[in-house]
Parts: C-alpha cells; sequence; structure tokens
C-alpha cells in the first residue's frame, strides 16, 4: 500500500481534464431512483405487506416536513456534483486564459436556462411561460454581443445579478398586473418555482463565489449562507406568529415566497390551505447555495495535483464525518427538513455526498473498476435530459407496448413489480442509444 501511494502523487487531470468517470456514474446513480427504480420499491413493499419492504419503500418518499427520508438527498446530491464539476469546467476555462467576465455570463446564461426549462417542466408551453422565454431569448442575443463584464469581484458580481433578476422580475410582473384577468396571460395557474429553477440559482451564485472568491472565502461563504438562514428562520416569522416558528404556515421562508413569487406554489401542506408553501421556493434557495459550494470545494479538492489520491479519499471522509456530527447537534434547534432546506439539512446531506462521492472515487478512479458503473454513467451523461422527458414522452405508453405480454405472464399481484422494473429498462436502453450516438443534452 505503501508503495501504492507513493505512485498516486496525483490524478492524471491533463488526459481526462473536465471529467470523473466516478463523478458520472454517482450523478447516473442518484438520477436512477427518480427515474422510476423508487416506483420498483413501493409496489415491492405495496405487493408483499412485510415490514422489511415497507421500510425500505417508505425511504423512497418525501417526510411532510421535518424528518430526513433517503429520498431526500436525490436533490441536494445533484446539487453538490453540480458543484463538484465546476473547478473541471468553469475553473479549465479559466486556466486557458478566459476572463472571469466571460465566464460569469455562461454560468448566468445556464442557470436562466434551467430557470425556463423548470417553467415549462411545471407548466408547460402556456403563453405566460412563452413570454418569459422570448424576453430572455433577446436578453441573450443582446449580451451575448459583449465580450467582457468589467466585475473585479464576488460581491459586485452577486449585486450585478441580483440587479438584473430584479429587473426582468419586475418588468415581468408589471406586464402581467396591467394585463388584468386576460385569459391568455393570467399567471394564477404558473408555478414559477421548480427543481431546476433552484439548481440554475444556487449554482449561478456558488459559481460567481468560485470565479471571484479565493478557496478559503468559498468557506466562509458557505457558512455564512446557512448560519445567516437559521438566524433569520430564529428571530423571524409570518405575521401573526412567534419569531422561530416553523411551522408550514408561520415559518418565514414560507411567508416570503407566499408573499413574493407570482403564480400559485407547490401542493398544500396536508391540513393548510392552498399556497402555504412551496419546497422549490425562492427564499429556501439561499441555503442551497451553501450546498453547491461544498460540491465546489470538493471538486477543488479532486483536482488538487499535490494530494494523492488516497489522501482525496480520506479528507472527503474526515469533512463528511464532522459534518454529520455537527448536523445533528444543529438538528437538535433547527430540525432537518428538505421542505425549508434548513441549515442541518444542508450538513446531513452534504456529509453523505461526501461519503458517496468518496466511495464512487476510490472504486472507481483509484482502484480503476470502472464496468460495473457503466450503467450508471450512461444516466448521468444525460441526467437532465431523462428528468424532462418524462413530461413529453409517454413511458408508460412504450412500457405497455413493450411488455404486456410479460405482465400477462407474471400476473397479479407481482406484475406491477416487473411493470416498474421494465419500466426502468425502457428508459435505460433509450439513453444507452443517445450515448452510443454520443447525444447529449447540455445547458
Amino acid at each position: 500500500m505503501a508503495q501504492t501511494s507513493k505512485v498516486q502523487a496525483a490524478d492524471d487531470f491533463d488526459s481526462t481534464p473536465t471529467r470523473l468517470y466516478s463523478l458520472d456514474a454517482l450523478r447516473g446513480f442518484d438520477m436512477f431512483w427518480i427515474m422510476g427504480a423508487d416506483e420498483i420499491f413501493h409496489q415491492l413493499r405495496d405487493t408483499t405487506h412485510s415490514a422489511f419492504w415497507t421500510m425500505i419503500g417508505n425511504q423512497f418518499e418525501h417526510p411532510d416536513w421535518n424528518g430526513f427520508h433517503a429520498y431526500d438527498l436525490i436533490f441536494p446530491l445533484f446539487l453538490f456534483m453540480a458543484g463538484v464539476s465546476t473547478p473541471f469546467s468553469v475553473g479549465r476555462e479559466l486556466e486557458k486564459g478566459k476572463t472571469q467576465g466571460q465566464l460569469l455570463w455562461r454560468v448566468v446564461k445556464r442557470a436562466l436556462i434551467l430557470v425556463l426549462l423548470g417553467l415549462v417542466v411545471n407548466n408547460g408551453l402556456q403563453v405566460p411561460v412563452v413570454f418569459p422565454i422570448f424576453v430572455l431569448g433577446l436578453t441573450f442575443f443582446v449580451i451575448d454581443r459583449q465580450s467582457k463584464w468589467a466585475i473585479k469581484s464576488t460581491l459586485s458580481a452577486i449585486i450585478a445579478v441580483a440587479i438584473t433578476a430584479i429587473v426582468l422580475i419586475g418588468a415581468y410582473i408589471v406586464v402581467y398586473h396591467f394585463a388584468g384577468d386576460y385569459p391568455l396571460l393570467s399567471v394564477t395557474k404558473i408555478r414559477f418555482a421548480s427543481v431546476l429553477g433552484r439548481i440554475g440559482v444556487a449554482y449561478m451564485f456558488a459559481n460567481i463565489i468560485y470565479l471571484y472568491a479565493k478557496e478559503l472565502w468559498q468557506m466562509a461563504w458557505f457558512w455564512f449562507f446557512i448560519i445567516g438562514y437559521y438566524l433569520l428562520l430564529k428571530f423571524t416569522s409570518a405575521p401573526g406568529f412567534h419569531p422561530g416558528d416553523l411551522t408550514p404556515q408561520g415559518n418565514f421562508a414560507s411567508y416570503m415566497d407566499r408573499t413574493v413569487l407570482p403564480g400559485h406554489l407547490y401542493v398544500p401542506y396536508p391540513g393548510t390551505k392552498i399556497n402555504m408553501h412551496d419546497p422549490e421556493g425562492l427564499f429556501s434557495t439561499i441555503p442551497a447555495i451553501s450546498t453547491g459550494l461544498l460540491g465546489i470545494l470538493t471538486g477543488s479538492l479532486l483536482k488538487n495535483r499535490t494530494k494523492t489520491q488516497n489522501e482525496k479519499t480520506l479528507t472527503m471522509l474526515i469533512v463528511g464525518v464532522v459534518l454529520l456530527f455537527v448536523s445533528y447537534l444543529w438538528s437538535l434547534d433547527f430540525p432537518y427538513n428538505k421542505n425549508l432546506w434548513s441549515s442541518s439539512f444542508v450538513l446531513l446531506v452534504g456529509s453523505i455526498s461526501l461519503f458517496l462521492m468518496s466511495i464512487f472515487y476510490y472504486i472507481i478512479d483509484v482502484l480503476g473498476y470502472q464496468k460495473w458503473a457503466f450503467f450508471f454513467k450512461v444516466i448521468g451523461m444525460n441526467s437532465i435530459l431523462i428528468y424532462v422527458s418524462g413530461h413529453f414522452i409517454k413511458w408508460g405508453y412504450t412500457n405497455e407496448g413493450f411488455f404486456s405480454w410479460l405482465f400477462q405472464l407474471v400476473g397479479n399481484p407481482y406484475n406491477l413489480v416487473v411493470m416498474a422494473i421494465t419500466f426502468v429498462l425502457i428508459k435505460w436502453l433509450f439513453l444507452r442509444y443517445l450515448y452510443e450516438k454520443k447525444t447529449f443534452l447540455r445547458v
């Protein structure tokens, strides 16, 4: 082992500068659960009624409010991995001589595209959705003509982006305010908050910090967002509630979303009225920036040429243990809550993300066992595509068309389990075809 450690002076990123096999595989492992694998365990639970499968199946559902299930990890793990890729993509462009201003626009543009994709996924191509697509498309066209942005610091970059966002959102609200009740422009049935939107916004601010701040300041920003968010929710509340109220009705983050976000929020929390809370709301995106920053710091560690592969793996494990311990202590006062993206939740999912990244990295990139991970890599290379595809492709219809004979042979009740398995298989074969054709959806 000592000899091996000496050989591993650093990863060879000159030959593969922008991709880690383990990162693509872990991203695919993450997406595997929401492309249908979760339903396999739901069907096993509902078919067998055994205590074991009930316990496993329940882990693939979100808790109503406080608490943590394995299913809660999927979203933050994806955001964490978006951060891990930053030093290999944005960092590589910096090394090639691109200016911070040029890369800032690239980051902002990617964020806006993800926000728009989130709008389409939530609502389809309705007129109130097509309008911002047109406005932002025109914005892209104008800004793309500019080669440099004269921005020198993290704070000025964040302020510039915030002002741009406020102007665009303000223009949008004004247009629809004067439109009144004109049916084609009504936004009451539009949900603006989305999973892709949160990924886009959190990714954007985390990358701005990466572009303009040194690593030590990136760490400082990581703690600033989650501590600041904790203090805000601890000492504020919705009107009529005591400070620190963390219920769906009383917490400050949900109140701000109800106040600021146009359209409607997510489905109501059980026992409350409509538009009470949105799990992808605007205000609770603040601590999600820290999730992206933790990924960026991890990516910088993995790209570090002065550390051996074993040192990188051990560092991720140690930091993961520390974050896990701190998250538990924090949860005693600020419970684990994906809906609010609570600060303790950020540290918990961050620790698990680090554990998974270290395991995948060590097995795949250090020990060199890659073949078993090809199944997940195929998914990970087209993760955004498979996420949005369900809104445009009737996978259930395709599944029935190819495998109805198999469901009939198996018969009740296990035909539902087989149906869930073939549902995942159909999607994977589609992704495998795209992989062989080198066709990937890039944002």
